[in-house]
């Protein structure tokens, strides 16, 4: 096992290319020829239902932003646990896992001795351990690296928490890696940064960012932070200082993700149609499985569905472009800003729309700064369910864009 990763373009290091075997990387990393349609139906039976307007199934819409699942809900537990990002949800399920002996381990982060923000590769063996796995990080880890580690060491039954760069790569490998059981609680994940980066944002939003112990994108239009002293405040998105971020901020393979809500978790735990709850998708029989070992620990609720999405998604789809060439982002006026922040949480996308609002906007950008920067991988990278999310807004494949190989990802 290598300590070290080698250079790889376009990579997050989930941790594959550290393991005995760095070559996997070519047929189990999410930015080289993607295969979501073979691998949704190798881990939930089937692919996703690519919705009415592809000739799918009106009751299974969703899934062409969200992936196959099986049930969606807004949760919370009931007494939420202190230190969690929300109430707990992935921390409990890793804890009632371990308790009762699903697995013999639980694969996941925590954070760095030296930087409560810099996620650490953990493997948890007992209950009370999760506890020290709560909150969020930011920041590439290599959390595959430990899996043949932990496999050596006996533990065939595996609990998975990963963010879906991981998550592809785990589940690319699976069958291969010599896995008993496995169970894989998923977080969406998107635009995540260096360690370094983020220190350099929470720089701009705070004069003492040290003190900072808690930041949070809401599902209502704000950041939430949280400070050492208890204080807590508040800032809407219009007003964060994004405009003041460097270029690179975002590496590109973040600004080039196609799987924002980790559609080969068995369950995914997030926030995005959760409307201040998590939002919880159950994919298939070991998700629910899992869900089914909270018990009336957890209140569950159908998500909200409010707003529109279009004027959202063409608006960011304007400064993307602007951006991606150059220009420098239209800026709304100071006055405007409060205002906006003051409408957007009541008559924006809310509840499943504000989560198709970020699956769209998020497929739009892959689409734009491929063109812009690699255009090259376009053919290999977006998957045809991709394409699909950004034709009503004008983005369509152009030549040499799709693949003809009966893979799955023609467009």
């Amino acid at each position: 096992m290598t300590t070290e990763a080698p250079f790889r373009d376009l990579c997050t290091d989930c941790g594959i290319s550290r393991t005995s075997d760095p070559k996997r990387c070519g047929r189990a990393c999410q930015f080289i020829a993607p295969d979501y349609p073979r691998l949704e139906a190798a881990v939930h039976g089937r692919s996703r239902d690519p919705g009415p307007a592809a000739g799918g199934e009106p009751a299974r819409a969703d899934e062409a932003f969200f992936g196959p699942y099986l049930a969606m809900y807004r949760a919370a537990l009931r007494q939420p646990r202190e230190g969690a990002q929300w109430t707990g949800i992935t921390t409990r399920l890793g804890e009632r896992l371990l308790e009762e002996g699903l697995v013999s381990a639980v694969l996941c982060m925590s954070a760095d001795p030296d930087d409560r923000w810099r996620p650490r590769p953990v493997l948890v063996t007992r209950p009370q351990d999760m506890a020290a796995c709560r909150g969020m990080r930011m920041g590439y880890a290599p959390l595959l690296q430990l899996l043949e580690p932990a496999i050596a060491d006996g533990h065939t039954r595996l609990a998975v928490i990963g963010i879906p760069c991981q998550v592809y790569a785990l589940r690319a490998l699976q069958e291969e890696l010599g896995i008993e059981q496995l169970y894989v609680v998923g977080t969406p994940c998107s635009d995540n940064t260096t360690t370094e980066n983020f220190h350099e944002f929470l720089a701009l939003v705070d004069p003492a960012p040290e003190s900072i112990t808690y930041l949070e994108f809401r599902a209502d239009y704000h950041v939430e932070l949280r400070y050492a002293d208890g204080r807590a405040r508040t800032i809407p998105f219009l007003q964060l200082p994004l405009s003041q971020l460097r270029p690179d901020f975002f590496p590109l393979t973040c600004r080039t993700c196609v799987d924002y809500t980790n559609v080969l978790s068995d369950i995914t735990v997030g926030y995005m149609g959760g409307e201040g709850r998590q939002w919880l998708l159950v994919r298939n029989s070991r998700g629910q499985r899992i869900l089914d070992l909270l018990g009336d620990e957890v209140e569950l609720e159908t998500p909200g569905d409010a707003g529109k999405r279009s004027n959202a998604v063409r608006g960011f789809i304007a400064n993307v472009e602007r951006a991606a060439g150059g220009l420098p982002l239209r800026r709304m006026p100071d006055w405007l800003r409060p205002i906006m922040g003051w409408l957007m949480p009541r008559v924006g996308p809310r509840g499943l729309e504000f989560a198709r609002t970020r699956v769209e906007m998020k497929a739009a950008e892959t689409v734009i700064h491929l063109r812009r920067e690699a255009p090259q991988r376009i053919k290999s990278m977006v998957p045809a369910h991709v394409w699909r999310l950004v034709e009503p807004y004008g983005l369509r494949p152009q030549t040499g864009e799709t693949r003809r190989d009966g893979s799955g990802q023609d467009a």
